[in-house]
């Protein structure tokens, strides 16, 4: 009995420090596959975290930065600017009619820019020629489009002061900015409406009224072709005539 109890002992004391070892052989041994599993997935989490937060912060610049429009306490500075950035003084108005070639003037420097500016912008080929006042004038710049309405809220509000050039008149051929009627007292100029005066004579009651910035120096029989269209009562084209513009030099 003693015999058998010792025995039993034995392989008890055995089994136990066995199972010990085991058992502290398997808490010390490292798991690499779960190891790198959790290292990738964090790194991976702390990637979105930072792609996130850069792209939010990116996001709130944009926001922060208004977008440049014109207004009438920046646009002289900054078309005096542009004009000497952009010298050219020959455009081109492209009509299913023909193309109208109008040189602008350099002594009027901001009417000038104004228009280069406007041309480089696009805006005139959202516009068509939506005026035509028979013997007087065609009218371009304006549309029922609303791109062109996107377009002015882009470009900015503003009115352009009064450039005159002592002598010039209103010849058939002179080309000249539009203005409002209704509190302008001095005359200042509508950006993106301009007129080509079509009446042999000239039309001289205009004369100081509105700015002339430019000629027609060929196509004026294209000019002739749009002023003779039919209209309807508000003097608009019964057909829209669309313009596209181009700097040339």
């Amino acid at each position: 009995m003693s015999f058998t109890k010792s025995i039993l002992t034995f392989c008890t004391c055995i089994l136990f420090f066995s199972n010990c070892e085991d058992t502290h052989s398997k808490k010390n041994k490292p798991n690499t596959k779960k190891s790198h599993v959790t290292i990738d997935t964090v790194s991976k989490k702390d990637q979105r975290k930072k792609d996130t937060l850069d792209s939010s912060v990116s996001k709130e610049k944009e926001t922060d930065e208004e977008p440049f429009k014109l207004t009438n306490e920046n646009l002289r500075e900054f078309l005096i600017d542009y004009g000497k950035e952009n010298p050219e003084t020959l455009v081109r108005i492209k009509t299913k009619y023909g193309d109208i070639d109008i040189k602008l003037y350099t002594e009027t420097p901001i009417h000038r820019a104004n228009f280069i500016y406007l041309v480089k912008q696009k805006y005139f080929d959202e516009t068509f020629f939506y005026r035509v006042a028979k013997g007087f004038v065609i009218q371009g710049g304006n549309s029922d489009r609303q791109q062109m309405a996107v377009m002015r809220f882009e470009i900015g509000e503003y009115t352009i002061p009064q450039e005159p050039i002592k002598g010039l008149k209103h010849v058939r051929g002179a080309v000249a900015l539009s203005k409002q009627w209704v509190d302008n007292p001095s005359n200042r100029s509508t950006p993106y409406e301009f007129f080509i005066v079509i009446a042999k004579n000239g039309a001289h009651h205009l004369d100081g009224e509105h700015t002339i910035f430019g000629k027609v120096v060929k196509g004026m029989q294209v000019a002739d072709k749009i002023s003779n269209v039919p209209v309807d009562g508000s003097e608009w084209p019964k057909q829209n005539i669309f313009i596209k513009a181009e700097v040339i030099k």
